[in-house]
């Protein structure tokens, strides 16, 4: 028997029995959709967190009190270190011979920031820091200069502010030497920042720098800070890395056997905590979708069975006029494999268009896991073989002269 006219019998069958393939269908349906959509989601934040790393360099490295990706609580221990500050971050800067490019990274609050008459939202974060700081995180002066030395050494009222501010501020005004007023004080604009976009609806446009000796000034000097180093080549980083343990060890007073009471991270080093984050999101899509596929599995081999008892006329019809064991067979497997198929492929489809609304949140671009849609295209033809195979059996082994009086 052609497939294609095996396939045309399948067709006919399942059509003849519309509610009961209906119902089949939507089983397998909520099976493949549950696999594909929870591996279209990780996927799409995994390319958009390899994206975002890429963008923020290789070869800097991160110095904080906490591990910079954190799986559930804290543990006393870690609560309980002593923070890095500034003073920590100027005696890593004198010490350090391989490592360059300090700068310290902290937050000093989110304010309202104004310009004559305009005003942004009371959203922006006042970060301060020192000449490095824009090098450090692969951010591009659009116009203007960055910090000087001097201009950190003598905390004056400088600032550079990023693409989101100067869209806010500055609609028909040139930004650079204009001045801007937060938190009571007045700022002149040296440098406006070329656009560099978001992650999870995070900003990284929606910021102004000022020099971290600047912001001591205005908002206190008692909080815990990151500080970022830059290593001089990709190929140094170990060897930096060597380097600031033993200066931060010595800075920190930590004992010889004692373990580090701070962390040092790599783009690296968090894409590979990432990425076993991810492992396990892909592992539990995969279970609860298998645990799905296989409830829908039984349903299609307890349909396929009522479908031969309820066919075991024609079947004894067509054995009679010379049908072998085999055509029934290929074609009770034919018609398994078919719906399958089609509950898959509308799956597929479901699964990765829900799964990129991720995609859509968070303003990237989208995803279709090859690999993932291939495995369901392969994973259904197993369902269907294996879940095919004793109904197209049964049917295969009917005697025909007692199909044929079969009621």
């Amino acid at each position: 028997m052609h497939i294609a006219e095996t396939t045309k019998q399948a067709y006919d069958a399942l059509k003849a029995n519309k509610l009961r393939s209906f119902l089949t269908l939507l089983a397998l349906v909520i099976g493949v959709f549950s696999v594909i959509v929870s591996t279209t989601a990780v996927a799409v934040l995994d390319n958009y967190f390899k994206n975002t790393m890429s963008i923020m360099g290789t070869d800097v490295i991160n110095v904080s009190k906490t591990p910079a990706v954190q799986m559930g609580g804290l543990s006393d221990e870690i609560r309980n270190r002593k923070d890095i500050d500034f003073v920590t971050a100027e005696q890593l800067e004198d010490r350090m011979q391989i490592g360059q490019s300090m700068s310290p990274d902290e937050t000093f609050g989110v304010s309202e920031i104004s310009h004559n008459e305009e005003e942004t939202e009371p959203n922006v974060r006042v970060v301060g820091s020192n000449e490095n700081y824009l090098l450090n995180n692969s951010y591009d002066l659009e116009d203007g200069r960055n910090f000087t030395p001097d201009d950190v050494q003598y905390a004056r009222n400088v600032v550079i502010i990023g693409k989101d501010v100067q869209d806010v501020l500055f609609k028909n005004e040139y930004p650079v030497g204009k001045e801007i007023r937060f938190d009571g004080k007045p700022y002149r604009v040296v440098g406006i920042l070329e656009a560099k976009g978001q992650i999870f609806g995070q900003s990284f446009d929606n910021f102004v720098l000022i020099p971290y000796t600047t912001a001591l000034n205005a908002y206190g000097g008692n909080r815990n800070i990151s500080i970022q180093v830059r290593a001089p080549a990709i190929t140094f980083i170990d060897k930096t890395i060597d380097e600031l343990t033993g200066i931060l060890r010595v800075i920190r007073k930590v004992q010889p056997g004692e373990d580090n009471n701070f962390e040092i991270s790599t783009n690296d080093s968090l894409a590979g905590t990432f990425d076993s984050f991810t492992g396990a999101l892909y592992m539990g899509g995969f279970a609860i979708g298998l645990i799905t596929l296989l409830g829908a599995g039984i349903g299609v081999m307890n349909i396929m069975l009522v479908s031969v008892s309820e066919r075991t006329r024609e079947i004894g019809i067509r054995k009679a006029v010379g049908a072998t064991s085999k055509a029934i067979v290929s074609q009770f497997l034919m018609e398994t494999i078919f719906i399958c198929q089609i509950g898959g492929v509308i799956g597929m489809i479901l699964g990765v268009g829900v799964g990129n609304l991720m995609a859509v949140w968070i303003e990237t671009e989208p995803v279709v896991p090859l690999w993932s849609v291939a495995g369901g295209f392969f994973g259904m033809l197993i369902v269907g073989l294996i879940f095919g195979v004793y109904p197209a059996y049964k049917a295969s082994r009917l005697d025909p002269i007692e199909s044929l009086r079969y009621e």
